[in-house]
């Protein structure tokens, strides 16, 4: 609780400190405080950087109507939570139809089988409903990387489109991005991530089983495994099934950030003409001349030569 009030305390500065901070970096060469209405703007040694524009629903929806533009991350939020509303800004009208057509009948079909299983409580209705349920979900999918690939930005490669890329299909981002040899490495991590998810699952589930028929009167416990035993074997396999899940999803994290972060430092100059090269050297002495002052002496030599490091730096 304590460390929930600072957090919130921190959060609270942080805000009330906004527009302290955005009046500060306003500021001009001069001192003056940029003002939309003042001739400061007109000023040839100032300049004025303009601020991306915050999302609002003003802007979204008169980005649907084509008079504002959508940032590629706010209208991939903005099909989540509405379908189809990505294929209207791309103006791909033709999609509409097929998508809610789509979404509505996997979905009756999904409702219609849960109700025959229910009743009847048949294998075959059980697989049916999943299949539309999947169908729908693997639809509703394909609506947001379809908004996201249709997408047109002068930027590229786009940070924000190389994350979105990789959270919808994991690797896609680093394929974007060229780094197809990363593709195999996430990927490894994520099958050894889920082997020991399934591993360690499938123990906890066996051993919270047998715990529970020991700790059951009567219910039919006969093995040699003692209770405390099957208790921390429960407990154990628990615990390591959670930090497999843990590792799942920070595998999956850490792909986005590395689509962002080398989609944005795509431009980066990494070339061999970049180096720091440091090296033992031999300081001379250093000579001062100066003929207004000292008349008589040519030349002043304050100190002897020394050793030091020579750091050269080449771009």
């Amino acid at each position: 609780m304590r460390r929930l009030l600072i957090f919130l305390c921190c959060l609270f500065l942080g805000l009330a400190t906004q527009p302290l901070k955005a009046q500060f970096r306003d500021l001009n060469q001069n001192g003056q405080t940029w003002d939309n209405n003042s001739n400061n703007q007109n000023s040839e040694n100032s300049t004025y950087t303009p601020t991306t524009p915050q999302f609002s629903l003003r802007s979204y929806f008169r980005g649907l109507g084509h008079k504002d533009t959508i940032a590629i991350n706010h209208l991939f939020f903005g099909s989540i939570l509405l379908p189809g509303t990505a294929q209207i800004y791309n103006k791909d009208y033709w999609k509409l139809p097929v998508l809610y057509a789509g979404l509505g009948g996997l979905v009756y079909g999904g409702y219609h089988y849960n109700q025959n299983y229910q009743q009847s409580g048949n294998q075959d209705d059980l697989m049916a409903r999943n299949a539309f349920i999947a169908g729908a979900a693997l639809l509703y999918w394909g609506s947001l990387l379809d908004g996201v690939i249709s997408y047109e930005g002068a930027e590229y490669p786009s940070p924000a489109r190389a994350a979105l890329y990789s959270a919808l299909l994991p690797g896609l981002g680093q394929a974007y991005n060229g780094d197809y040899w990363k593709i195999p490495i996430f990927y490894s991590g994520f099958v050894i991530a889920g082997y020991a998810w399934s591993y360690n699952g499938k123990l906890y589930t066996r051993y919270r089983k047998l715990y529970n028929q020991a700790t059951t009167e009567g219910g039919g416990y006969n093995g040699y495994e003692s209770v405390e035993n099957l208790k921390h074997y429960r407990n154990s396999f628990r615990r390591y099934r959670d930090y497999s899940i843990l590792s799942t999803v920070l595998i999956y994290v850490l792909q986005i950030i590395d689509a962002n972060v080398f989609a944005m430092m795509h431009d980066f100059d990494v070339t061999d003409d970049l180096s720091v090269q440091v090296a033992p050297s031999v300081i001379d002495p250093i000579t001062i001349s100066n003929p207004n002052e000292y008349a008589s002496v040519q030349a002043i030599t304050p100190y002897n030569s020394n050793l030091g490091v020579q750091v050269r730096l080449t771009f």
